[in-house]
C-alpha cells in the first residue's frame, strides 16, 4: 500500500497493485472493471484515497465512470 501523496500516478500505481499488472499496462481509458476490478476492491481504493486526504470520492462516482483517466480526475483533481 501506497503513502505517496495522490498524483495520477499514485491512482495508476494503487489500481494496478490490487489487480496485480504492471501500471504502466493500464490505458487512460481501459474499463478498470473489464479489467477485472469488482466492488470490494474499489472500496478498499476509496479507503486508501479518503486516508490520504480525498474526502469526497464515493462509490457511485468510481462506477458510473470505471476509465482511469476519470478516477485520476476525481481523486487528484485537476
Amino acid at each position: 500500500m501506497s503513502t505517496s501523496p495522490l498524483t495520477a500516478e499514485r491512482v495508476r500505481a494503487d489500481v494496478a497493485e490490487l489487480l496485480q499488472v504492471p501500471p504502466q499496462s493500464i490505458a487512460d481509458d481501459d474499463n478498470l472493471f473489464d479489467l477485472g476490478l469488482d466492488s470490494v476492491r474499489v472500496m478498499t481504493l476509496i479507503q486508501r484515497w479518503r486516508d490520504a486526504g480525498a474526502a469526497d470520492i464515493e462509490f457511485p462516482d468510481l462506477a458510473e465512470q470505471p476509465e482511469l483517466a476519470h478516477w485520476q480526475q476525481l481523486v487528484v483533481g485537476g
